[in-house]
């Protein structure tokens, strides 16, 4: 079994983020994968309270420590229910999922073709 001793690598990310909101079309591509960030630091925060290193993880859920990197990593690879689950019981965790409500003015946005103050039309019965 892998050594169990965790060391994390500095990130200061506020100011990482402040840098590189400099560039053009930065904000944009990391408001747009939103989610799959927040992800990210979940599995990360998961993993540093467990005390565990990649190739731990790896050992725990019977893959590779390259596998656990493309699943903690944010971009192109898109975990699946199965490995998000394994990588949970791996370092010690439940997998919860919730759908939060949106704002109201948001939701009405996010509906194509849908006002949002449009009055309900009354049904007539027939």
């Amino acid at each position: 079994m892998a050594d169990l001793k965790y060391d994390p690598v500095p990130h200061n990310q506020r100011a990482f983020l402040e840098k590189a909101s400099k560039r053009r079309g930065c904000r944009e591509a990391y408001d747009a994968l939103d989610t799959e960030y927040a992800l990210a630091h979940e599995m990360l925060s998961a993993r540093t309270r467990a005390g565990l290193t990649q190739e731990a993880v790896a050992d725990r859920m019977g893959t590779t420590k390259s596998a656990v990197s493309r699943l903690e990593g944010v971009g192109k690879h898109a975990p699946s229910m199965a490995s998000l689950k394994r990588y949970a019981d791996a370092v010690g965790c439940t997998l919860k999922i919730e759908f939060i409500p949106q704002t109201m003015k948001r939701r009405a946005t996010a509906q194509p073709g849908v006002r949002a103050n449009a009055p309900k039309t009354a049904r007539r019965s027939t």
